[in-house]
């Protein structure tokens, strides 16, 4: 049988590593370095596109399993909170990266960045929260 526990880790190394570059690419076109920018978002999104292919191999029938969180308390409060808004904002945030990625590329900047002041703060959400959520439920439970 194979062992499927490297996975977790490797995702919310993928995860962390998005909003790094996410942050990064973010100071960047703050500061109007735009081949950067577009090069450190590409990568961004690769990182992320590799991530969800990694999550969902994983979650694919008999490989991860069901991990359950077992802290009591307010801390199982805070857990689900965040797994809740994580999980949403996860679904609702594929479409906005794609359309944010596909402006961007057909040059229409006025309407990339009319979409990318929403699609950046979530995606960086999503991005830190899967970390989070991969701490709380690996490392503290």
């Amino acid at each position: 049988m194979t062992d499927y526990s490297i996975f977790p880790k490797i995702n919310a190394t993928l995860n962390g590593l998005s909003a790094v570059l996410l942050v990064t690419g973010r100071a960047l076109i703050g500061r109007r370095k735009i081949a950067a920018h577009r090069a450190v978002m590409l990568t961004a999104f690769a990182t992320s596109s590799i991530f969800l292919v990694s999550y969902l191999y994983y979650h694919w029938p008999h490989h991860g399993g069901i991990v359950y969180f077992h802290g009591t308390g307010w801390i199982r409060i805070l857990y689900f909170t965040i797994l809740i808004s994580h999980t949403i904002l996860a679904i609702i945030i594929v479409p906005m990266v794609l359309i944010t990625l596909t402006r961007a590329l057909r040059g229409q900047f006025g309407r990339h960045r009319a979409i990318a002041r929403w699609t950046f703060p979530l995606w960086l959400y999503v991005s830190v929260t899967g970390v989070i959520v991969y701490l709380m439920l690996f490392q503290m439970s």
